[in-house]
């Protein structure tokens, strides 16, 4: 599960399926943007405590968690560039909403388009902005203007 809020303090509610089940944790991010559109984060060896606690009884469908304080403090200081896309379904609009904004990082900063792509992966944020008009749905992609300072 690459999820960015996933950080210290973070409760991880996690479905057991199968008795004796064991737990593991890899691919440590320093960064990514909700949505890693091109598969590009920021890996790092990052060391990990974690507590476990049995819910016996408790059933849920899949996983839930619950964050300590606001999901993007570190990037919500300066404000963000959105790009909109629109589209049939979510994957649809949020390659349009990417590629948009790799035109907006190529022509404002001068990046190549693959630095533009990578930098969307590892500072944007995807969020589904428009589902209730199918098939026309609407997702936007935030950059902080945080990281440009």
């Amino acid at each position: 599960m690459d999820i960015r809020h996933l950080i210290r303090g973070t409760k991880l509610y996690l479905p057991v399926w199968v008795e004796g089940a064991l737990f593991s944790i890899g691919d440590t991010h320093a960064a990514q943007g909700d949505g890693e559109v091109c598969g590009t984060a920021v890996e790092a060896s990052i060391e990990t405590t974690v507590r476990f606690k049995l819910h016996k009884g408790k059933t849920i469908q899949g996983p839930r968690y619950e964050i300590p304080g606001p999901p993007t403090p570190e990037a919500d200081s300066n404000g963000y560039y959105v790009t909109t896309g629109h589209g049939e379904d979510i994957y649809q609009a949020s390659q349009h909403a990417i590629r948009y904004m790799i035109e907006h990082l190529v022509d404002t900063y001068k990046m190549s388009e693959q630095e533009a792509y990578m930098l969307c992966s590892v500072a944007v944020d995807l969020r589904i902005s428009e589902i209730v008009n199918t098939p026309n749905t609407l997702v936007s992609a935030f950059l902080p203007q945080a990281i440009f300072y």
